[in-house]
């Protein structure tokens, strides 16, 4: 039989055909567009996203028996708010979770509810990404649209919905959204209240790996597969990216370096960090993990790259950086303001510390530096829970650079194990398909057969002592500029004022 992952991301939607041995048949990428409608707001259509995918499955079963296709399972990118009016109408883009349009109502919540009140309703607190004072803002900024939604979604159950007609969710995407009992996996009716919506609003409930119904009859048509293809719930990018490195069970890591960065520890055990500098959610396998996430990571170096340097030859460029541990220096890689550990959505990027001899290849290495101190930042906050971590797995797009392996492996100082497969999500998806159609009893059985670790790359003793001595630096970069960041956002925010009040 076969299994399909859909991974739902920021700029395309990546579709995986695997067998039932793990065997990755065909992958099949498609972008849609990615709106900034403002500073710092980030939007997309939810009809983008499902006329692509749509698109994207009859491209990937080209070539092969749709008729062996048995299920079908998402992982993608989380905390997006997506309102339906009572026809199942979208009723205006999908904010997602990159932007950073809501820190008046994060304040309110953090602030004025209170972050203790916060976490043990929901093991979180708020960050401008999250769900909850997306709906909060729209509440208090577009009153006519909170008025009309019927349904509250996430974005890859959105596609779930559209094939199978059934608004649904998981707990590991649930957990992103603070509307939800993360210890208890259910939604909180504390939450509920605070933010104005009733609870028959959100979607229901599933484990990961449940299979909440099958494809409607017009959507298995259009694709020419059964319309008996069972649809798994599916999970967060980060819970699916775990499932597909095989981090899953007790103290397991993995570290996403995609479009945004996180580094994810799983648990047997719920468990909160007591400054929630880490996100506490349900993961894929019926547990927990602990998450941190920075908002820019792969997509520094794209912004860097294609941007800044209008080149699309990543290797080229990082060919001849070999002065690891020298460079004089830094990034912050803050373009989209940050989350893990700092919860600053005033945050910017910045190079610091170039001179008159200062080359583009310190630049570029600058970049994925940063990337890999900004990671360390959640790191060194595990390691204060006294969580020891040795090694962990790796994937994402800027997994596939040797260089910025390297240069991670030895900022953190622990071993990188590097898979055979490095799909991410998609694959993540495609296992929790197999295991909701009964192809696998389990999550971690499936994991324990289908992921292969082939490589690692081990952190070098001296250029580990080298990067100990620049993270020491870097980490006071931030809090230098904090003060200064916040200055320059009510700069730009008076000044936009006047700009609206001049029109």
């Amino acid at each position: 039989m076969l299994y399909i992952g859909i991974d739902l991301g920021t700029s395309a939607v990546k579709l995986l055909l695997m067998d039932a041995d793990g065997t990755v048949k065909k992958i099949v990428s498609r972008e849609y567009p990615l709106y900034f409608p403002q500073p710092g707001w980030s939007e997309q259509n939810p009809e983008d996203w499902y006329r692509e995918t749509i698109l994207g499955l009859k491209e990937l079963l080209s070539g092969f028996a749709a008729e062996d296709v048995a299920g079908i399972s998402f992982g993608g990118q989380m905390h997006g708010l997506v309102i339906l009016d009572e026809k199942d109408e979208v009723i205006r883009p999908a904010i997602l979770w990159n932007d950073g349009r809501t820190a008046e109502e994060c304040s309110y919540l953090n602030e004025v509810i209170g972050k203790e009140r916060l976490s043990q309703y929901t093991a979180n607190i708020s960050f401008t990404g999250f769900t909850a004072p997306k709906l909060l803002w729209v509440k208090n900024k577009e009153p006519e649209h909170f008025a009309k939604i019927k349904k509250i979604m996430l974005p890859k159950d959105y596609l779930a919905y559209r094939l199978t007609g059934i608004h649904c969710t998981d707990v590991s995407d649930a957990s992103g959204t603070l509307l939800f009992d993360v210890k208890n996996r259910r939604w909180s009716k504390e939450m509920c209240e605070i933010c104005g919506i009733r609870e028959e609003m959100l979607p229901e409930v599933y484990e990961s790996f449940d299979c909440v119904g099958t494809l409607l009859p017009e959507a298995a048509a259009e694709l020419g597969v059964s319309a008996e293809v069972k649809v798994a719930a599916g999970a967060g990018d980060n819970a699916a990216a775990a499932v597909a490195t095989g981090t899953v069970g007790d103290g397991g890591c993995n570290i996403s370096l995609g479009t945004s960065g996180t580094i994810f520890i799983s648990s047997n055990k719920f468990g909160v960090d007591k400054n929630n500098a880490l996100h506490a959610f349900c993961d894929a396998n019926g547990a927990y993990h602990l998450m941190g996430c920075m908002l820019s990571a792969a997509s520094c170096n794209k912004w860097w790259m294609e941007n800044i340097l209008q080149t699309e030859q990543y290797a080229e460029e990082q060919a001849h950086i070999t002065k690891l541990g020298e460079n004089h220096v830094f990034f912050l890689p803050y373009l989209m303001g940050e989350r893990s550990p700092h919860n600053d959505p005033n945050a910017r990027a910045a190079f610091i510390g170039m001179t008159m001899d200062t080359t583009r290849e310190e630049l570029t290495q600058a970049v994925l530096e940063g990337v890999a101190f900004a990671l360390r930042d959640s790191f060194e906050v595990a390691k204060s829970l006294g969580i020891s971590i040795e090694s962990t797995k790796i994937c994402g797009g800027g997994a596939k650079s040797p260089l910025w392996k390297k240069i991670i492996a030895n900022v953190l100082n622990i071993r990188l194990d590097i898979l055979e497969t490095e799909e991410g999500p998609s694959l993540g998806g495609a296992m929790l398909a197999a295991v909701a159609c009964g192809e696998y009893p389990s999550v971690e059985e499936a994991a324990a057969k289908i992921v292969k670790v082939i490589d690692t790359v081990q952190p070098e003793p001296e250029l580990a002592a080298n990067y100990e001595a620049r993270y020491q630096q870097f980490r006071k970069i931030y809090p230098a500029c904090r003060t200064l960041f916040q200055r320059n956002s009510s700069s730009i925010s008076s000044l936009a004022g006047e700009s609206c009040l001049h029109e």
